[in-house]
C-alpha cells in the first residue's frame, strides 16, 4: 500500500508529514492515518475548502487567488508552503481542483493541481484528470498526491 510505503520512508528519513487539501476535503490525510503508527510522522493536515480558509488557515495571498484563481499551480504552492509555515512538518503536499460537475472552459472538471514543498523548496504541477466524474476525480488526486509525496521520499 502506498501510504504504508510513505509511512515507513518517512520514519526513516525523520520527516513529518503535512497535508494542505481542498477538492479532496482530507482524502489524503485519511489514508495517511488510515495505517497504524501514522501518529509518528503525519503531523497534521489541512481542509481549506474556500478561498477564505486557504488564505486564514495556509497564508494564501489574496492576490494570488485573483491573479490566478483557486485552481492553479501558483495557488497549490503557496498552500504547501503555508502547511510548512503553520506546522512543525518537514514535507508537505497540497491538492487544489475541480471534482465537478461542471467546471469551464478556462478550468475544466478534472483539472488538479498540487504543490509539494520541503524547507527549501517547492514544486507545483497540474494533472488533467478528465471528466471522470466527482468521485473519481477526488480519488485520482488522491493517489496522485499519496505518489508525490513517495517519490519524494525515495532516496
Amino acid at each position: 500500500m502506498t501510504a504504508a510505503a510513505i509511512l515507513t520512508a518517512a520514519k526513516a528519513r525523520g520527516i513529518l508529514i503535512a497535508t494542505a487539501e481542498s477538492c479532496t476535503g482530507g482524502m489524503v490525510s485519511a489514508a495517511l492515518t488510515d495505517v497504524a503508527g501514522s501518529s509518528a510522522v503525519f503531523d497534521r493536515g489541512f481542509v481549506t475548502y474556500t478561498n477564505a480558509a486557504k488564505m486564514q488557515m495556509l497564508g494564501v495571498r489574496q492576490s494570488t487567488l485573483d491573479a490566478h484563481g483557486a485552481v492553479s499551480e501558483e495557488v497549490a504552492g503557496e498552500m504547501a508552503q503555508g502547511a510548512l509555515a503553520h506546522s512543525t512538518a518537514t514535507l508537505a503536499v497540497a491538492i487544489t481542483g475541480i471534482a465537478g460537475p461542471g467546471g469551464s472552459e478556462h478550468k475544466p472538471e478534472g483539472r488538479v493541481c498540487f504543490g509539494l514543498a520541503m524547507r527549501d523548496s517547492c514544486t507545483t504541477q497540474t494533472v488533467e484528470f478528465g471528466p471522470l466524474g466527482r468521485a473519481q476525480v477526488r480519488s485520482a488526486a488522491r493517489d496522485h498526491a499519496l505518489g508525490l509525496l513517495l517519490a519524494a521520499l525515495a532516496p
